[in-house]
Order: structure tokens, then sequence, then C-alpha cells
């Protein structure tokens, strides 16, 4: 399936758009409260795919659970299912899954006593994970390839036989990430933090049952906030966009697309009181950009884009964990921009750079999305700069934001199916 996206033809009256709740916010919860064998309440939980099989594995407990391109839930049913005592299950994914490494998590989870094999090949999965008690102590993890790993453990740290003491190594990856987990942990009545600047602890304290509620996912909101600044460059029709509740006093680090694009950039204003998203209507900065997204890799697509369809030349560094993302982003972005004209260098170790140049455009190109959310949704606002954009698979936005065509089309944005 392709999706030909083109822009409003008229003016845009103010649109409230519902933004998804959060899938990492929700994907912890969910976690907990199944640690916590509790019936609290849950709130505003994520309907998307991502968070649709955590859930489901979780209430139904099969002994095959196959949670296709969920990232999120093969770390973290990994280290649930390892302290899940006289269980055995096999936990699958997709294709691309099977090729992202889970080696540093299942060794971590190894030391603590987990029984964890590997079905194919060494090092990914899927697993064969054999529940039993697990002690705790002091172990080890690199902190420079996912904190979803880091995350996993230590969540299931309040169930240990002792006190975990976890020492991070290297430098530390998406770091708002796991301060969101402490965060949700002591929430939930948890004892757990930083115990110097590369160790975090957590001693054997169980969670409480709480009702909660998830806030709205900023990742969705960054593909507003892009269209929004494409939209300040001459393209008047789409001035303004409200997101109810969305609030910059927020676990998630993708709240720094708000920084970016109106304090770096000044591109569009953000009223964090009446959650008033608007375009400013200026010329963007002729200046080099300098970003590290070490904090925030899930923002990356959406400023490389944007920047691209800005004409703002950037040097981005600490992608590093882009490359085993659901594709490698690098090179998808790579690719994709080159058939809209920008051919964009990379070192191989997570700095991506663009300078301005000559260019040209494929005739009617159309943007693969290598079965990756993001790609779908960072690209759609280019139809803003080029009139209209073909997307490949659009379905894919599922994985994160079921609803993103539908808003589009809420603002004025025409979507039609065309033939491959």
């Amino acid at each position: 399936m392709i999706y030909l996206i083109t822009p409003p033809e008229q003016e845009v009256k103010e649109q409230e758009i519902i933004l998804p709740a959060s899938k990492s916010v929700s994907n912890r919860a969910l976690l907990i409260r199944a640690l916590a064998h509790s019936n609290a309440t849950l709130s505003n939980v994520s309907d998307c795919n991502d968070t649709k099989v955590m859930l489901a594995a979780l209430r139904d407990n099969p002994e095959v659970v196959d949670i296709g391109a969920a990232g999120t839930a093969m770390r973290f049913l990994t280290a649930y299912y390892a302290l899940q005592e006289g269980e055995t299950h096999i936990l699958t994914g997709s294709k691309r899954m099977q090729e992202r490494p889970i080696a540093p998590l299942v060794n971590a989870l190894r030391e603590l006593g987990a029984e964890i094999t590997y079905e194919k090949n060494e090092g990914f999965p899927p697993l064969r994970i054999v529940g039993h008690k697990l002690k705790g102590g002091s172990i080890e993890v690199p902190g420079n390839i996912s904190s979803q790993y880091i995350s996993a453990i230590l969540m299931i740290a309040p169930y240990l036989d002792e006190e975990l003491e976890l020492t991070l190594t290297g430098n530390i990856a998406s770091l708002p990430y796991i301060n969101m987990t402490i965060k949700m942990m002591c929430h939930f009545g948890a004892d757990a933090g930083w115990s110097c600047r590369n160790t975090v602890y957590c001693k054997k304290k169980p969670y409480e049952v709480k009702d909660y509620t998830v806030e709205p996912d900023w990742s969705a909101a960054s593909y507003w906030f892009e269209m929004l600044s494409l939209s300040g460059t001459g393209f008047p029709l789409l001035k303004s966009v409200r997101l109810p509740l969305l609030s910059y006093k927020s676990l998630q680090g993708d709240r720094e697309i708000r920084d970016l694009l109106e304090k770096g950039l000044k591109m569009v204003s953000f009223d964090d009181k009446n959650h008033l998203l608007k375009a400013n209507f200026r010329n963007p900065t002729t200046s080099l950009l300098r970003c590290d997204f070490t904090n925030i890799p899930d923002i990356a697509q959406t400023m490389v884009v944007a920047c691209c369809m800005l004409d703002i030349p950037f040097l981005f560094y600490g992608l590093e964990s882009l490359y085993i993302k659901e594709t490698n982003r690098v090179e998808a972005l790579k690719n994709e921009l080159y058939k809209l004209g920008y051919d964009l260098r990379d070192d191989g170790k997570g700095t991506l750079m663009w300078q301005r140049g000559k260019h040209r455009r494929k005739v009617k190109p159309v943007i693969q999305t290598y079965e990756d959310h993001r790609m779908a949704m960072a690209f759609a606002p280019c139809c803003l700069k080029f009139d209209e954009i073909r997307i490949a698979n659009p379905e894919v936005v599922s994985k994160s934001y079921p609803n993103f065509w539908e808003d589009l089309k809420s603002v004025g944005f025409r979507i039609d199916e065309i033939e491959e």
C-alpha cells in the first residue's frame, strides 16, 4: 500500500489533536502492575501495537510469546519471565527483531541466576526462558547500547533475593528513559535511585497497588512540532493545533523537541498552560545546527527530516542506538532523503551530517518505511515543502500512533491510496 499525501487547500482553524498515550510509560506501568500482582486501574493506556502485545502477553501468559516488532516488550518480558518461578516461555518476534541484539540483557540476567537459552542464533531472539527465583547483588551492564536492558532489570529488582547494585559501563545512552523507569518505580513504592553517576540501586521492597494515568506521548507530538515548523516557512494554512494534556512537566525525554524547535530554531511556540502549538512565521537559521541525541534518539528522525526541509545544515551525533532500532535508521534516513535531493553523510559511529548543496529530487519518489513507524511519520510533513509525498506501507504507524493518518485528515491533509 502507498499513501499519496497532500497538504490542506484552505486555512485550517485551530484544531484539537488527541495524542496517543505514551507507550514507554504504558509498558512500564503494565509490567510493574503485573509484578505487583495488582488489580489497580491503569487509565489512558496506549492502544498502539507495542502496548497491545505487552498487555496480551501479561494477561494470557502463553507458553510461546510472539511480540512482533515490539522491542520494549522483548526486553521487558525477558526480565519478567526470568523471574516467574516454575514457568517456561519461548519469546520470539519478527524477522527484524531476531536480528536485534539482546545478549547484554541475557548475560546480566544470567548473573542474577536466570536460565535463558538462545533458540537460534547466539545473542539474538528467540529465547527460551525458564523462570527461577533470582538473586541480587552487584552486576555490570553496558550503558551505551539500549536503556531498555537497564530498565528491564531495574523493574524486576524489588523482587530479587537481595538489593541490586547495577553499574553502567561506557557512555550512558537514553538517560531520560532510565530516569523515567526509576521515577515510576518509586511512584509505585520501590526504593531505587542513583547511588553515584553510573550506578543505580534498588532495594528488596515490593511495589504497592496504585491506580495510574498514562500521559500523552511526546514522541507523537514531535511530528506536529515538525509540521508547524514547516508551516511557518511560507505555508500559512496550518497555523496552530491544540494538544490537550501535553505538558513539558513530563517523564519523557522527548519533550526536548520543544527546546530544539522553539528555543533553538524559534520555528514554533508551545503554550504549556493551554497546550497550544503555533507556527512562528519566520525564516529559519542558516547556521550549522549541532545536537547530541544520546538521550533523545526517538526524535532524531523528526529533526533530521525537519532540518533538511528547512534547509538548515546540521551535525547530529549520539546516534549509535539508531543502528539497532526497528531498522538501521541512519541508513534509512540517508536512502530516503537522497530521493528528495539531500545527500547525508555519516561516519558509521553515530554521527550524521548534511551541508547545503545542489541537489536534484527524483520524480515522484516513494518513501520506503522499512517496517519503522517513525520513518512514515517523520516524512509525512514533507508534503508541506513538495506539495505531495508518497509513503509506502503507511500502516506501520500502528506501532505507536494508530490514528496518525486520521489526525492528519482532521486538519485538512488529503490522503489517497494509490497503486504501487
